[in-house]
């Protein structure tokens, strides 16, 4: 386990994977276990971007993550043009930090949480992280690599059998999810608090088979010229309507796989890691 690898090591492996990888596309996203080699390309990626942003360097995010380490699956997309990865997320499987973490930062017990979502039935995914380099926010490229690693994560959730996401995000990240149309609701009426360099984190939850609805009902309601819709975009005139159009299509790809599922492959799990049940 490695949150700090050298360069070379992440174009060799990086290399390795795009030479396996099915789709010829620019960016192919690949979902794989704690153990790939990849993963650890995956944790070096999270910690250049939480290090930037909240100054989360190698020693803490080896600190925060080590005992969720054999309970985490990582969402990597990768760029052929580069040959380097773009962006990565992680889900813990059973809950993992945000169940851990949220009683303390909402002052609510687990026990009322867990009563509250009915957590004690169902298989749990904590969406754990997710990280984009600075080079593909915004524009084609950012649209492209965040899309395929939201259709991953529900291409994997939905194999998997997850009933119940939690999670424990900074602001910007869960107003980016909001305006595809995840719906998440705030765990137990709670107010965002500072975490991990975060001044604004909310801990959230969201029945994992209300994701894909409601992700088609906001494609279909920022595809009308006028009419309310979840979450913000900014600007006026033409910028927002262009914006808006642009954002029903993400949001209709990503709910239905159009465009993405093919450059998407599960080649790292273990099946028996998939799916188990915790």
């Amino acid at each position: 386990m490695s949150y700090d690898l050298a360069e070379t090591v992440v174009r060799q492996r990086t290399a390795a994977a795009l030479a396996v990888h099915h789709s010829p596309a620019r960016f192919v996203a690949l979902a794989v276990g704690a153990a790939s080699p990849m993963a650890d390309v995956a944790r070096d990626l999270e910690r250049q971007v939480f290090e930037s942003s909240f100054g989360n360097d190698a020693g803490q995010m080896a600190a925060e993550y080590r005992r969720y380490e054999d309970d985490s699956l990582f969402f990597i997309v990768l760029d052929r043009r580069t040959g380097m990865p773009a962006g990565a997320a992680r889900v813990i499987d059973g809950g993992g930090k945000t169940l851990d973490d949220a009683p303390r930062c909402i002052d609510v017990s687990l026990s009322a949480i867990v009563d509250l979502y009915n957590l004690a039935n169902g298989r749990i995914w904590d969406f754990a992280t997710l990280a984009v380099l600075p080079a593909y926010r915004g524009g084609r490229s950012g649209l492209a690599v965040s899309s395929l690693l939201y259709r991953t994560f529900l291409n994997a959730g939905r194999l998997a059998g997850v009933r119940h996401i939690v999670a424990m995000l900074d602001h910007r990240a869960h107003r980016n999810l909001k305006l595809i149309g995840v719906h998440f609701t705030p765990m137990a009426g709670s107010e965002p608090f500072d975490y991990l360099g975060s001044p604004a984190t909310e801990a959230l939850y969201v029945p994992f088979a209300e994701l894909i609805p409601s992700i088609t009902r906001q494609a279909e309601r920022l595809g009308r010229i006028t009419g309310d819709f979840d979450g913000e975009i900014r600007g006026r005139g033409v910028r927002r309507l262009l914006t808006r159009r642009i954002a029903a299509r993400v949001a209709g790809q990503i709910a239905t796989g159009d465009g993405l599922d093919e450059h998407i492959t599960l080649p790292g799990l273990d099946r028996r890691q998939l799916m188990r049940r915790r």
